[in-house]
């Protein structure tokens, strides 16, 4: 699921209804808004996007599902309930939440997730904004992932369905400063072909039929996901089997940057384990991107 928040001091409701009419001739399409009065839709509403009401309220267009959920239900839970249902989600009414951003008039958006800004609902252009999105990561959850898992054509000769979700410990031991958060990056190209190869080289196992994998990149807090593994085999011995060598192989091959932020500090760590070779030109970029990053998060003596 691809998902999209609209802010800024602009009309964020009008552009956000344009957006998911342009994101409707694409796919299926779920809004997530949230205002300061409560309006369930009446007739006539179907299919239709529509602003509802206070804290985390949020109306779905094309089934017609209303639902209205209390204030401890996060942005993160509707979005974890929506993607494995919808193609496209659009956000409004929050202030700079961590997802890619159209803003309308006046504000940033968070670092990194801008895709556009426009100075009024005029100016607003949807096809350049449904354009954009086909460059930005899908919003995944295990359940989204094994929905897809269970499209594949080989469904019907499929007796499991394997997965490994890895997620952020807070800590190793008791006395171990705790975790707030990971931060994670990736050389795109690079890391998209180790896993298409990955993917394709455990597929060809006799039974098994469909291999999945999803590693989040940005911030991950404590506790939260990261990355997963989805396998749809005919048996659980290869499923099990293949889900095993499936992460291992992600540890080991895929080149991740992880950066580490606990109570007591930060340092970065590359997840990447193969064997360093200094000739290798993404190896000399990682070095000289190690190097540099252990500069900033190394405290300076002389102030």
């Amino acid at each position: 699921m691809k998902v999209v928040a609209v802010t800024g001091t602009g009309d964020t409701t009008s552009v956000a209804q344009r957006l998911v009419e342009g994101l409707d001739r694409e796919g299926s399409v779920g809004t997530i808004t949230r205002s300061d009065t409560v309006t369930q839709p009446g007739d006539g509403t179907e299919g239709a996007y529509h602003s509802v009401g206070s804290s985390r309220h949020y109306y779905l267009g094309g089934d017609s599902w209303w639902a209205a959920g209390p204030e401890t239900r996060s942005l993160g839970d509707v979005l974890d309930e929506l993607a494995p249902r919808y193609d496209y989600t659009v956000v409004e009414g929050f202030d700079d939440p961590a997802l890619p951003t159209v803003v309308v008039g006046d504000g940033e958006g968070t670092d990194g997730l801008l895709l556009k800004k426009f100075p009024t609902k005029e100016d607003f252009d949807p096809e350049t904004v449904v354009s954009q999105l086909t460059e930005v990561d899908p919003y995944e959850t295990l359940e989204s992932l094994v929905a897809r898992a269970k499209e594949s054509a080989d469904s019907d000769r499929a007796g499991a369905i394997a997965t490994f979700t890895g997620r952020v410990r807070a800590r190793d031991d008791e006395d171990d400063p705790a975790t707030e958060f990971l931060e994670f990056e990736r050389y795109d190209e690079v890391a998209e072909q180790k896993m298409a190869t990955i993917r394709e080289e455990l597929e060809e196992r006799d039974g098994v039929f469909e291999v999945i994998l999803h590693h989040k990149t940005g911030v991950v807090e404590a506790e939260e996901d990261i990355v997963f593994v989805v396998v749809l085999a005919g048996h659980r011995p290869e499923a099990f089997a293949t889900v095993e060598d499936g992460i291992n192989r992600l540890k080991a091959e895929v080149p991740l940057f992880k950066k580490e932020v606990t109570v007591e500090g930060t340092f970065w760590a590359h997840q990447h384990d193969h064997e360093h070779d200094p000739s290798n030109e993404m190896d000399r970029e990682r070095d000289a991107n190690e190097e540099k990053r252990s500069r900033e998060a190394t405290p300076d003596s002389t102030h």
